[in-house]
């Protein structure tokens, strides 16, 4: 079995049947960041949902954070997903509950059932992300900054040897995707937590320097010559 926390092989791509991505050869290492681009409709998305599980890989082969993709089942995805973690551009907060609230309701989610273990490693992933004072907060007493941050805390819970990240910095202003990116690559670094990152923002892809891998006409290109803007 590989090593490399994402490995694709001759993987093809589909999604209702239709070919998004072809012959996919990529692979992406422990505590490494990654840029994913490429423009809207060319397999971004689909690609993401792959290596999460929410997308059958069928042809080829695929090994994310030691499964194998080819032999997931309905069962087996909540053991893959509980290996990575997963950063929205919208956030997806919970909005009828405080943050700690939406945090403990991941950890249930995904097999935690001490309370005070629970309550430990929330504070402990809210303190990772310098949110610490904002357990009680509701979502809509944040700003967008700090609701993605809650959003990464969240990305945390299960200490995630992957993290997949789709647009973070996308709703946000220059001076917080600023921020947001320094935490990413703080997390990256200190934590050895390997990052996947799509993005269509070229002035971060300018600012924090990092490999990009482009999905283009059907195919995945590694290490691609981005022209920025």
């Amino acid at each position: 079995m590989p090593q490399s926390i994402i490995e694709l092989k001759n993987a093809n791509i589909y999604q209702s049947g239709t070919l998004i991505l072809e012959n996919i050869n990529i692979s992406v290492e422990k505590g490494e960041f990654v840029y994913l681009v490429g423009k809207t409709g060319t397999g971004k998305s689909s690609l993401l949902k792959t290596l999460y599980g929410d997308l059958e890989l069928t042809e080829g082969q695929g090994w994310v954070v030691g499964h194998n993709l080819r032999e997931l089942t309905w069962k087996t995805v909540p053991f893959l997903r509980r290996n990575l973690g997963v950063v929205f551009q919208d956030f997806q907060l919970l909005t009828d509950r405080n943050v700690n609230e939406n945090l403990k309701f991941v950890l249930k989610a995904t097999g935690w059932k001490d309370e005070k273990l629970m309550d430990d490693k929330i504070s402990d992933v809210l303190s990772k992300v310098n949110l610490s004072s904002k357990g009680l907060k509701m979502p809509y007493e944040l700003s967008g900054g700090e609701q993605q941050r809650i959003d990464i805390a969240r990305a945390l819970l299960n200490s995630p040897k992957l993290i997949l990240a789709d647009e973070p910095t996308g709703n946000l202003d220059p001076e917080t995707s600023d921020e947001i990116m320094q935490l990413l690559f703080h997390i990256c670094k200190d934590f050895d937590t390997s990052i996947v990152m799509a993005t269509h923002d070229y002035m971060v892809i300018n600012k924090f320097r990092a490999r990009t891998i482009k999905t283009e006409d059907r195919k995945v290109w590694d290490n691609a010559s981005i022209v920025t803007r």
